[in-house]
């Protein structure tokens, strides 16, 4: 059996070995030699590589200098011109002229009046009514009419040169000459004199503050402005303005600063640079009498650590009469005012409010303004002003 097994295994294999010489021998035939095999694919030719740029070389025969930068341009500073502020003597006689527009009334009107023939009641009344016009205010007319209808009617006065000199003897005497004008302002020991300025926003006050720093400069004092309105967003421009013209030093803050805070500062400052004056400007807010009486009343306290305030000036202006009085009354009742700067005296306004605010507030007028000029500002004497108000030749005719 085994035998039988061997033998099948050994046919079938010759089997297979015929089949294949026989496939083999069939293919040979038909197709022929065998095709050659596909040459090699060649290889991708190199690419060249970039030539580098070629750099600039300077012929070496001939030396070239490198190449030198301009030079940059000079910084030219421009020089600060410092004014030189005019003399402050002599200034309201120079100014005169400002003050004609106020002689209708003070000149021609009450001098032709009182050169009448006769000055019967009719004649009296009408002084009155120029005198109140001219905003002198009722108290102080009455006081002068009936000054002087006793006068005239005692002396028989009727000379136009009289009359002058009677009329100006009584406007001079309600403006009692006695009364201390000069402005406290001088260095005591190692503290400068302080000097606030207070007063409404619209009556020229920080311009006043720049004014009165050359009245004090031309008087050979130095000064330092303090910007402690600190609400107007102008104000310590216009006072850095103000005092880069006369070469003054101005301590300002931020906007919306403490005022209190920088007039201590600036108080500060002039005791290290040892000017004879600081100048404080505050703020004019007149909303909330409470709030300014608060906001004043903390400004003095904090500058008062440094020494006492030497000097409270209130700027009023003069062309809004006896309403810029109701005004000027609160700022006496919040600080201790001690002088009085009238601005704009010339122009619309009229000369009587000169006496109305002496005599309704009981505190000297220290200075008036005639004018836009930066000089314009002149210390107050109330003989040359009532002798400008009036004019120099009288008028009217002698009898």
């Amino acid at each position: 059996m085994d035998n039988l097994v061997v033998m099948l295994i050994v046919a079938g294999v010759l089997v297979l070995l015929a089949v294949g010489l026989t496939i083999g021998l069939v293919v040979s035939r038909r197709g022929g030699r065998a095709a050659p095999p596909l040459p090699p694919i060649p290889p991708a030719p190199p690419v060249p590589p970039v030539p580098p740029t070629p750099t600039a070389v300077p012929p070496t025969d001939v030396l070239t200098p490198p190449a030198e930068a301009p030079p940059a341009p000079a910084e030219v500073e421009t020089p600060v011109v410092v004014e030189r502020p005019e003399p402050t003597a002599g200034r309201l006689v120079r100014l005169r002229a400002r003050l004609s527009r106020s002689q209708n009334v003070f000149g021609k009107g009450l001098l032709s009046l009182l050169s009448r023939d006769h000055l019967d009641e009719e004649v009296w009344e009408e002084i009155e009514d120029s005198l109140i016009g001219a905003d002198v205010g009722v108290e102080a007319t009455r006081e002068i009419v009936d000054r002087l209808r006793e006068r005239t009617a005692v002396l028989g006065t009727r000379s136009a040169t009289e009359l002058r000199a009677l009329l100006a003897d009584e406007l001079v005497g309600v403006l009692d000459p006695t009364l201390d004008r000069s402005l406290r302002a001088t260095r005591d020991g190692g503290t400068p004199a302080v000097l606030l300025v207070v007063g409404v926003n619209g009556a020229g006050k920080t311009t006043t503050c720049g004014k009165v720093a050359r009245v004090l400069i031309a008087d050979g004092r130095t000064v330092l402005l303090g910007a402690a309105d600190t609400f107007r967003a102008a104000a310590a421009e216009q006072l850095t303005t103000w005092a880069g013209r006369v070469g003054a030093e101005v301590v300002r803050g931020p906007e919306g600063a403490d005022p209190a805070s920088v007039a201590f500062d600036a108080v500060q400052r002039g005791i290290e640079a040892s000017v004879d004056t600081v100048l404080v400007d505050t703020a004019g807010r007149l909303q909330n009498k409470v709030g300014l009486m608060d906001e004043l009343g903390k400004i003095k306290r904090v500058v008062s650590r440094h020494g006492a305030v030497d000097e409270t000036l209130l700027v009023l202006d003069a062309t809004t009469g006896q309403n810029g009085l109701e005004q000027a009354r609160v700022f006496t009742e919040v600080v201790d005012v001690t002088g009085v700067v009238l601005t704009k005296l010339d122009g619309t306004a009229k000369g009587g409010i000169v006496i109305a605010v002496q005599r309704k507030l009981g505190i000297p007028v220290k200075l008036v303004g005639l004018g836009e000029g930066p000089d314009d500002l002149a210390p107050f004497d109330p003989a040359q002003f009532v002798d400008a108000l009036l004019g120099t030749e009288p008028l009217g005719v002698d009898a």
